[in-house]
């Protein structure tokens, strides 16, 4: 069937291609109207289809022991860690709004990942994010950073959920384009999951929650394009958020669930309407009656396809058992929120959008969603001329700092090394005192679970330095990373969801960076026994100069049999022993030392071997349930010395250690080779140690000892621990302040 002319111009002014179009009129048998073609705009947008990246999705480890609903069929991941406890899990990205308002943007992330959350019958207990910025000398990296930081503050102070840890990263990379991932993580009872499924011939639909405005309508379809300077023109595709209706939402959707009432449930945050309507009959295989002209408004005369985009904030469908409605209201009402009957379900698998008497929109559910008849497409990819170029990167091309001292404070200086203080200062971490590590730093949060002597432990992770040096080993770092984080901590890795951020797709280096991520983060996971629950994928991530790091963010969740397995990263005791686990090499390459010290930008990702890798996760975790260490903390960013000198920040004690001599001092100190940890402990466990290393075949080596409150190296003393504590600590503040 022919397109009119005027079907073509209001497709393509929505960002459906030609052919897109095509394909629309081709399934209808019909030309789409202008408010039908609005709502394939959002659903086969990549923000909500995955069109350029489910082929390559579906290759990830997806099933394990531990997993209680299919990967990316519900709202969130959920695992098991015993008990009749279930922990609900999720990550996403809100990168383009921040980008042209950060304060609402990094705020609207935050509440639209928790309701992702307590949409399934969970109570969140922890959030955590990662943030990318460019260069902090720059005045505008400087505002976008200042707002997304009180952006996800204040939404997340108002909302009562411990903000336990997260990551925050510069580069010049990312000018103009931050991203920002947050995570949210919450407790469920196993037997009580909510499904986002409409079912049942005749059951009402609703909406509750907050009225609906014009904030936020395509911002589905603005997340699937580039940045530019004109993306300022649309600002109302950015939502507005209100914390304090997401903790009223909370609890009344927690009550709510509570009632057995519940057919199925669905947060409305991309797309809106559109999107909770289509996906749930999509899944229950039914469809829907809707009546937009009932939707409660925050504006007068609404379109209905503003009322059908519209991304406003706070808001959920909810599928109730015929007959049973007056339990929601009556709950929606004392908490002073909407609860409004829209529509019903059917049993034909047809959307019926009405405004009125006029039916507006017409579409057969199960043709807008991923999975079903969304578009897939198969992209062009090939290796960057630069992939090639950093391989050739060797050592002997650098030369050992000559002033040692020196160098070690400008590496603590450094942004990425600098504590994140200034920023994780403004987030409240201490609410629901449930967090351990305001008192007891380590590796990665542990979080209580009340009324057990369980925790849930999470972690954000991923160098995106090492991922665009090499994007294959990057991502196998960047799980790994995130493993050892957990069982440094006390935990159990048990899986992972990802924030896939990536620059345009139909460019096809970008796309091999996507590739070779997805290669290496899915075969980690098979040997980290960590799959894939869901998570978020967003392209187009890019400025004039070129597409950001590719960053595929890693959020890892675990479990801790018992609180009394904690270790923390700090050391507690002067005469406390200190050992390296694992083996350090002669490799500079992708460090934070070689890159922003010394000025090489072109190396390979650092030295990784997941054989090894596996075997000091192995070790590690037996070794604290021995009771052996006092402490444990991973060698990362930074490398052997930025861990040192972050284990003994914490009682402001100071150490004493050797360097290898067989390996460059350089390296040693700074290089960012992989599979090494940091332990300390009694005296008397040495010969334990030894032994249990020994008997694993795990390289380990004495490096010294916890004492005093200076920093000695090669009987150098470098100056004390409070020292560099101070250049730790304020560095950032004062590039702010400057």
């Amino acid at each position: 069937m022919s397109l009119a002319p005027e079907t073509i111009d209001a497709g393509t002014k929505l960002g459906l291609t030609i052919d897109e179009i095509q394909l629309i009129t081709d399934k209808l048998n019909r030309e789409p109207n202008f408010t039908e073609l609005c709502i394939f705009s959002v659903m086969w947008s990549e923000h909500c289809s995955y069109k350029n990246s489910i082929k390559w999705l579906k290759t990830l480890p997806r099933d394990g022991e531990n997993m209680l609903v299919k990967a990316g069929e519900e709202n969130a991941g959920v695992v098991d860690i015993g008990g009749g406890i279930g922990c609900v899990f999720k990550i996403e990205s809100h990168n383009h709004p921040s980008a042209i308002e950060p304060y609402q943007g990094a705020a609207t992330g935050v509440g639209g990942i928790h309701r992702d959350i307590f949409t399934m019958g969970a109570r969140p207990i922890a959030a955590l994010n990662s943030l990318r910025f460019g260069d902090l000398n720059d005045a505008k990296t400087k505002w976008l950073l200042s707002g997304v930081v009180k952006g996800i503050g204040d939404y997340g102070n108002c909302f009562g959920v411990p903000t336990v840890a997260g990551e925050t990263f510069f580069d010049s990379a990312y000018e103009g384009n931050p991203l920002v991932n947050a995570m949210s993580v919450g407790v469920i009872d196993v037997n009580h999951i909510i499904s986002a499924t409409a079912a049942g011939i005749g059951n009402p639909v609703f909406i509750v929650g907050s009225d609906t405005g014009k904030d936020g309508i395509g911002g589905a379809s603005f997340a699937s394009k580039d940045i530019s300077e004109d993306s300022a023109e649309d600002l109302p595709a950015v939502q507005v958020g209100d914390p304090f209706q997401e903790k009223l939402l909370l609890e009344a959707s927690l009550e709510l669930a509570m009632t057995g009432t519940i057919v199925g449930m669905q947060d409305m945050g991309a797309a809106g309407i559109t999107c909770s309507t289509s996906e749930m009959s999509a899944k229950g295989e039914v469809g829907m009656n809707i009546w937009l002209d009932k939707v409660p408004t925050r504006q007068k005369n609404m379109q209905p396809f503003e009322i059908l985009l519209s991304e406003s904030q706070e808001r959920m469908l909810v599928v109730l058992e015929k007959g049973k409605e007056k339990a929601a209201l009556d709950i929606f009402e004392k908490w002073d929120l909407n609860c409004v009957q829209i529509g019903e379900v059917t049993g034909d698998g047809i959307l019926n959008y009405y405004m009125g008497n006029e039916l507006v929109a017409q579409l057969p559910a199960y043709e807008l969603v991923l999975g079903g008849g969304a578009p897939q497409y198969d992209r062009e990819f090939k290796e960057p001329t630069y992939y090639s170029e950093y391989k050739k990167f060797n050592i002997t091309q650098v030369a050992e700092p000559l002033d040692y001292i020196q160098t070690l404070k400008n590496l603590t200086a450094q942004p990425n090394i600098a504590s994140k203080r200034w920023v994780y200062n403004q987030y409240d971490s201490m609410v629901g005192v449930n967090n351990t590590n305001t008192n007891q730093p380590s590796d990665a949060a542990v979080t209580r679970i009340v009324g057990t002597n369980k925790a849930i432990v999470s972690t954000v992770d991923c160098n995106a330095r090492y991922v665009n040096n090499d994007p294959y080993q990057g991502a196998m770092i960047a799980v790994s990373e995130a493993a050892r984080n957990i069982i440094c901590s006390g935990g159990e890795p048990l899986a992972i969801t990802n924030c896939l951020n990536f620059g345009n797709p139909q460019k096809p280096e970008v796309y091999w960076q996507f590739v070779e991520a997805i290669k290496g983060m899915g075969e980690a996971c098979r040997q980290h026994n960590t799959p894939v629950t869901g998570g978020n994928v967003s392209f187009y991530n890019q400025n004039e100069k070129g597409p950001v790091f590719p960053t595929p963010t890693i959020g890892m969740v675990g479990r801790m049999e018992d609180l009394g397995l904690k270790t923390g990263l700090g050391f507690k005791e002067s005469g406390h022993v200190v050992y390296l686990l694992g083996k350090s090499q002669n490799d500079l390459a992708a460090s934070e030392y070689l890159a922003n010290v010394v000025g090489i930008k072109a190396s390979p990702a650092p030295y990784f071997n997941m054989d090894e890798e596996k075997l000091l996760l192995k070790a590690i975790y037996q070794l604290i349930r021995k009771g052996i260490l006092a402490s444990c903390h991973d060698v990362a960013d930074g490398g052997l010395v930025t861990s040192l000198l972050e284990s003994a920040y914490v009682s402001n004690i100071g150490f004493e250690i050797s360097t290898d001599r067989s390996i460059r001092k350089d390296s040693f100190l700074f290089g960012e080779a992989q599979g090494r940890a940091i332990v300390s402990i009694i005296p008397d466990h040495s010969s334990e140690l030894e032994s249990f290393c020994t008997s694993m075949n795990l390289s380990f080596s004495k490096l010294g000892e916890v004492k005093g409150s200076n920093v000695v190296i090669d009987g150098i003393d470098f100056g004390t621990v409070e020292g560099y504590k101070t250049i730790h600590l304020n560095s950032i503040h004062d590039r702010l302040a400057s």
